[in-house]
């Protein structure tokens, strides 16, 4: 029976398509009633808290084939990939750094390529991973990063902008036993780094202009 989903934070389209018993997520972000929505968001794994999904009734396929045989189905499902790079504090690639990534209690042992990048295909149901990054000449050696899987909101909002700043290496805050003032003022004074950096105008309003550029640097 097809129905609405209220998203969660943390949710994305491909968990909430394998919650509901969706091969592909696009069956669901592709749907008309989601057109809205899919404008809105653009990407279907940046979702923001209470927005509303449609969920369609899934339809049965039916293939004809002759009795008396063994018969293999292979379901095709779009590939959910976890992407991080990693810069040192110039902005540039952490390149070919050994490290260990955790997701759901799985390690993996990787390497970054030249641009600093690590990728995995991950499960749609994955929610947490760990980074930990063993070279010396980093400045995260041995450093425990962690990475909540679909957590991160809307460059549109200003919790959007703060992940994606702290991402950064600009420190926007919230910090737990700050007051809502001095988080205030972190993020502020976030946003202006942020806008000096990138040759933006510095007033420390993340505006459109503001957001498009830390869209584009975050890659996201």
């Amino acid at each position: 029976m097809a129905t609405y989903h209220t998203v969660q934070q943390g949710e994305h389209v491909s968990g909430i398509a394998k919650r509901y018993g969706f091969s592909s997520y696009r069956t669901i972000w592709d749907h008309p009633q989601n057109a809205e929505l899919k404008r809105q968001r653009v990407n279907p794994n940046v979702l923001f808290p209470d927005d509303r999904i449609f969920i369609p009734d899934r339809e049965a396929k039916q293939e004809l084939r002759p009795t008396d045989q063994r018969h293999r189905f292979r379901v095709q499902r779009p590939e959910l990939k976890l992407r991080l790079i990693l810069e040192d504090l110039y902005e540039k690639p952490i390149a070919k750094a050994e490290c260990d990534l955790s997701i759901e209690g799985e390690i993996l042992r990787l390497t970054t390529n030249a641009t600093g990048r690590v990728e995995r295909t991950i499960a749609p149901e994955a929610q947490r991973a760990m980074l930990l990054v063993k070279d010396s000449q980093t400045p995260v050696n041995e450093i425990a990063i962690p990475v909540r899987i679909g957590h991160l909101d809307p460059v549109d909002k200003v919790s959007g902008q703060a992940g994606r700043l702290n991402n950064l290496g600009y420190f926007a805050g919230p910090f737990e036993g700050k007051s809502a003032e001095d988080n205030k003022a972190l993020f502020l004074s976030a946003v202006e780094e942020f806008q000096c950096d990138h040759r933006l105008a510095v007033d420390g309003k993340c505006g459109p202009a503001t957001q498009a550029k830390l869209k584009q640097v975050h890659g996201c």
